[in-house]
């Protein structure tokens, strides 16, 4: 008997909510943990004793039901015989279950982990449920702590992806099933990575490292010379996570902080979407970069020249050359006038890019390893409709944030009168394309298609999007796969760089021989 962790519960004495409103505890750690584990299709329970008061079980119920986990009253004191009641009333599940409550026994831990197996049918005795322990100092040891106990029932030749994003993103994958600490069908565990921990201690069990390092970013300075890596800061604990990726062999990370550079200068992801022209070919469409021209002053005396020699008319839109990880990255502007650009509240410096007629149409593309998903969406009106909608709010450029609500036009709101045809072949052409220039195994693209010429054009490309439009049981088995042939792909390139054993360089002489 025995087997992955399939059950948690925590003791009440743990959460320490707060009294009144359950709504006033969403943002308690230990819930936020619960629900974290609940993701995991790892069952997850609260429990109480029989003296706690009528007021405090309705508050643990009713908190306990808002987050979909049990709420289990149990009646016995002992940890010898706790387990009996849990195999009980979890008597459907199979495998090992953890039990954490106050440590009352070791002064210098604040939590005791109790661990012990169940089975359907099982007989329940207490030599069947003989208890093991481990403690621990706080609630965020409790996924690393399954992650050990995962590998050693299990197999420790599962893959452990370490992940770090923020709790809202990372919440977002979660709850879709993105994330599970118990072995996917190809072999891979889960591990959430916190800062509020050693990171050297997590890394210790974790093979390839998934990051959205974007939401790490502390400052960025797109306008010098620099490399790169010395013109962003990142946080504290994601520059230790760097360091310790450079110093040991043994993991690395799905996508390189190297390769994700580009995708955070609008500048140099439209120069480098320059490079589709090389995709086109007579007798079929063509895949391109929009016109774009960078600013570093909206002032500058010849800017109409400017924006004539780089094939830019008005409408445009004008966008931040540091296209995320800081908070002005997705203020935005569309210009309807040369006039509109003097004193404009867009950052600097900035990518002027062409606005496309595309009768309201955004494709949003994704690539996951070697495979590529697109979904259709709504976006903003022809450039006519949208100027006639902007005036309705007087006059000016229309400022939005790119990240929050844009006004959307209707399947009919487009000039040409024609319908839009995608030409997926050519785009999944320009996904491998995109796939080789960056370096990069997880990310998506956004295309629209020029009413008149047909002309595919990429407006956007971003790193580790959400990917929600795909179905979550198409989406995540090939998020899954996309990270283990990475992590096939880089056993396999370290196996031949290693050099041959002893006994293969006898094997080899003995062969010359003969």
């Amino acid at each position: 008997m025995g087997g992955a962790v399939r059950g948690v519960i925590v003791d009440h004495e743990l959460l320490q909510y707060a009294n009144g409103q359950p709504e006033n505890n969403k943002s308690n750690p230990v819930l936020s943990m619960l629900r974290k584990l609940r993701f995991s299709n790892i069952h997850t329970a609260i429990s109480y004793g029989l003296l706690l008061s009528a007021e405090q079980v309705n508050l643990l119920q009713t908190m306990a039901k808002l987050h979909s986990f049990e709420c289990l009253p149990l009646t016995a004191s002992s940890l010898d015989v706790a387990p009996q009641e849990i195999a009980h009333v979890w008597a459907n599940i199979s495998g090992t279950i953890l039990y954490l409550l106050p440590n009352r026994e070791e002064a210098s831990s604040k939590i005791t982990c109790t661990f012990f197996s169940i089975a359907p049918d099982a007989e329940v005795t207490i030599e069947l449920h003989k208890s093991n322990k481990i403690y621990l100092d706080n609630l965020e040891e409790l996924p690393l702590t399954i992650c050990r106990l995962n590998k050693k029932a299990i197999s420790n030749d599962v893959v452990t992806v370490g992940y770090i994003m923020k709790p809202s993103r990372e919440e977002d994958f979660a709850k879709r099933g993105a994330f599970p600490m118990c072995p996917t069908p190809n072999g891979l565990i889960f591990l959430p990575l916190t800062f509020e921990l050693p990171i050297s201690t997590q890394l210790e069990e974790v093979d390839v490292i998934l990051h959205k390092a974007t939401d790490e970013i502390v400052f960025i300075e797109l306008n010098n010379s620099l490399e790169p890596s010395n013109r962003i800061a990142y946080t504290t604990g994601m520059q230790k996570l760097q360091r310790y990726i450079d110093n040991h062999n043994h993991c690395f990370e799905v996508d390189p902080l190297k390769s994700i550079y580009p995708v955070l200068d609008r500048l140099k992801i439209q120069q480098l979407l320059l490079g589709l022209e090389d995709l086109n070919a007579e007798g079929r469409c063509t895949v391109r970069a929009p016109h774009f021209l960078k600013v570093n002053s909206f002032d500058e005396p010849d800017l109409v020249q400017k924006l004539h020699d780089a094939k830019l008319s008005v409408p445009s839109i004008v966008k931040p050359q540091v296209a995320c990880g800081v908070a002005d990255a997705h203020s935005m502007a569309i210009v309807f006038k040369v006039e509109d650009f003097k004193d404009l509240n867009v950052p600097l410096p900035a990518v002027i890019q062409e606005y496309v007629d595309h009768s309201s149409t955004l494709f949003k593309f994704y690539v996951l390893g070697e495979r590529v998903f697109h979904a259709v969406k709504k976006s903003t009106p022809n450039a006519d409709i949208l100027s006639k909608s902007s005036q309705k709010n007087g006059p000016g450029p229309l400022l939005f944030d790119s990240l929050k609500s844009l006004p959307t036009g209707t399947a009919d709101q487009h000039s040409g009168g024609q319908d839009l045809s995608l030409d997926l072949g050519l785009v999944n052409e320009a996904a491998k394309w995109l796939t080789r220039m960056l370096g990069l195994t997880i990310f998506g693209f956004d295309v629209v298609i020029q009413e008149g010429s047909g002309d595919h054009v990429i407006v956007d490309v971003n790193y580790l999007p959400s990917f929600k439009e795909v179905p979550d049981d198409i989406a995540i088995p090939a998020f899954w796969d996309a990270i283990k042939k990475k992590v096939d792909s880089k056993v396999m390139k370290q196996a031949s760089m290693a050099p041959p054993s002893p006994m293969e360089s006898v094997d080899k002489q003995e062969t010359i021989k003969c």
